[in-house]
Parts: C-alpha cells; structure tokens; sequence
C-alpha cells in the first residue's frame, strides 16, 4: 500500500515531478525541441533540448521566484521561465554554490 506522502507518477513519462510542491519536473529521457509533453493534462511545446535529467519547467516561473525541486528551494529564477523551458544555470542562479559561466571565469 503506498504511504501518504507518495505522489501519483507524472502523467508524461518523459518527466518526473519529485514533489507536488516542485515548479520543476526531470527529464526521465532527452527531450528534443519541438517536442510536446503533458503538464497538467496540456500539451506544452519545449522550444529547446533538454538533456536526460536535466530540469524543466512545468509551471511558470517569475524572474526572482524560488526554483523548487524535491519540495524545497534550489535557486531563484533570473529572469521569467515559462513552462517547458529548460531550467540550467542560464537561467538559475543557485542559492547554495556559486554559477559560473564563461563570462564569469575564473582570472589566471
């Protein structure tokens, strides 16, 4: 018998939500752009490729808002992410570690 706190499966198979709190789903496979997937009974075109467990969004996020995934915040949003964008450090700033990118690389 399933606990309480157990979350039926996504409908989409392609994506896994960790927790009914996430903004957030994992991509259970590559999701290559142009491709629909099911959010919340919807279909939702992804404009571009999301990597094998990599994050996208199914709900929209504002710029500033927490990203959440397993329930709890992991960033905050730099700019506005709409459902079926691919969440990255492009725009996730993480709250725990640092982001770099090229333009902020290490001097030396």
């Amino acid at each position: 018998m399933p606990s309480p706190d157990s979350q039926p499966p996504s409908p989409d198979p392609r994506w896994l939500q960790l927790s009914p709190d996430d903004n957030v789903g994992v991509a259970t496979r590559t999701l290559e752009a142009g491709q629909s997937i099911v959010v919340e009974g919807r279909p939702v075109t992804l404009p571009e490729r999301i990597p094998t467990g990599h994050k996208v969004a199914i709900r929209p996020i504002a710029a500033g808002e927490k990203v959440k995934k397993y329930g709890a915040p992991i960033g905050s949003a730099t700019c506005a992410i709409g459902p079926g964008e691919y969440v990255h450090t492009h725009n996730l700033q993480s709250d725990y570690l640092p982001t770099y990118t090229r333009d902020h690389a290490a001097p030396g």
